[in-house]
C-alpha cells in the first residue's frame, strides 16, 4: 500500500509540474467582413505577476512568435499578494514592441493600489481602458477595443455605465472587440452587439474537465463551471474567448488538464 501511495504522488507530481509548462492557444475566427489583411491578437490574462523566467523572456518569446498586431491584458496582470516586478518587466517588454491595452481584475482591486498599477501601465505606453473605446486601424481593418473595469471595484450601476459608454462609443461597421475580466457575465453581455469579447478570471476552474471543458471550481461561477476556457457563443451571436490565464505560483493549488496559456487569435 505504501508503495502504491508512493508512486501516485510521484505521478501527480510529475503531473503538476508538467502542467506548470505554458502553451499558445491559437484559435482561428471569421468575423471580418470585406476586403483587407487578418487581425492578429494575442489575449494576455491572470499573469498575476508570476515569474516567466528571468526578464520573463519565456512568455515574451510566446508572444514574438505570434507577431500579434495588438496585445491585450484582460486583467489580474498584477497580483495582490506578489510583488509586482515580474507584471512590469513584461509589460515594458510588450508595450516597446505592440499596441497594448488593459482592464483591471479583482486582485488589481483587492492589492488597495489600483489607481497606482493603472499610472505605471499608463507611463509604459500601456492604454488603460475603463468604460472607454478606441477606434484604431490594424492592417486595413477598422477596429473598436473597448474596455471596463472588474466589477469587484465598482458598484453594479457603476459597471454597467462603462459598458453602455464603452459601446456607445463604437462604429457598426467596425470589428467590435471588448475586453474584460469576467466571463460568467454573458447575459449582460448578450445585449451589446460586439463582435469579439476577450476574458479570463476563471482559470479554467483549476481544476479542468477537458472531455466536457468544465472547470471543477471557478471564481463567481462555482461547481462545474461553464465559462472557463475557449470559444463560446452567446445568445446575440457574439462570440466570447475565455482565456485560462497564466497563473502558477500565485495560487495556493496546482493546475490540472490545465496548462497556463496565451491566446493568439486570427481574426478574417
Amino acid at each position: 500500500m505504501k508503495k502504491f501511495v508512493k508512486i501516485l504522488f510521484i505521478c501527480l507530481a510529475v503531473w503538476a509540474i508538467w502542467t506548470w509548462v505554458p502553451v499558445t492557444e491559437r484559435i482561428s475566427l471569421d468575423l471580418l467582413e470585406g476586403e483587407g489583411a487578418n487581425v492578429k491578437i494575442v489575449l494576455i490574462t491572470d499573469l498575476h505577476s508570476c515569474f516567466y523566467g528571468k526578464g520573463q523572456k519565456s512568455l515574451l518569446r510566446m508572444v514574438d512568435k505570434e507577431n500579434p498586431d495588438i496585445v491585450m491584458l484582460g486583467g489580474d496582470f498584477f497580483d495582490d499578494r506578489l510583488a509586482d516586478e515580474n507584471a512590469k518587466i513584461a509589460a515594458e517588454a510588450l508595450a516597446k514592441k505592440y499596441p497594448c491595452y488593459y482592464v483591471t481584475g479583482n486582485h488589481e482591486y483587492w492589492s488597495g493600489r489600483v489607481d497606482e498599477m493603472r499610472t505605471y501601465l499608463r507611463s509604459v505606453g500601456v492604454t488603460v481602458l475603463q468604460g472607454d473605446c478606441d477606434s484604431v486601424i490594424l492592417n486595413g481593418q477598422s477596429v473598436d477595443v473597448c474596455g471596463i473595469d472588474d466589477p469587484s471595484g465598482l458598484s453594479g450601476q457603476m459597471w454597467r455605465e462603462q459598458l453602455e459608454q464603452a459601446y456607445a462609443q463604437t462604429d457598426e461597421s467596425h470589428l467590435r472587440i471588448l475586453l474584460t475580466h469576467r466571463p460568467e457575465k454573458v447575459d449582460t453581455y448578450a445585449e451589446y452587439d460586439f463582435d469579439l469579447i476577450l476574458a479570463g478570471h476563471a482559470h479554467a476552474g483549476q481544476f479542468r474537465i477537458p472531455w466536457i471543458n468544465r472547470g471543477i471550481l471557478a471564481p463567481d461561477q462555482g461547481l462545474m463551471a461553464k465559462y472557463v476556457n475557449g470559444v463560446y457563443e452567446l445568445s446575440n451571436g457574439s462570440i466570447m474567448e475565455v482565456s485560462r490565464g497564466l497563473a502558477r505560483e500565485s495560487t495556493p493549488l496546482p493546475r490540472f488538464f490545465n496548462h497556463p496559456e496565451i491566446v493568439a487569435l486570427e481574426i478574417h
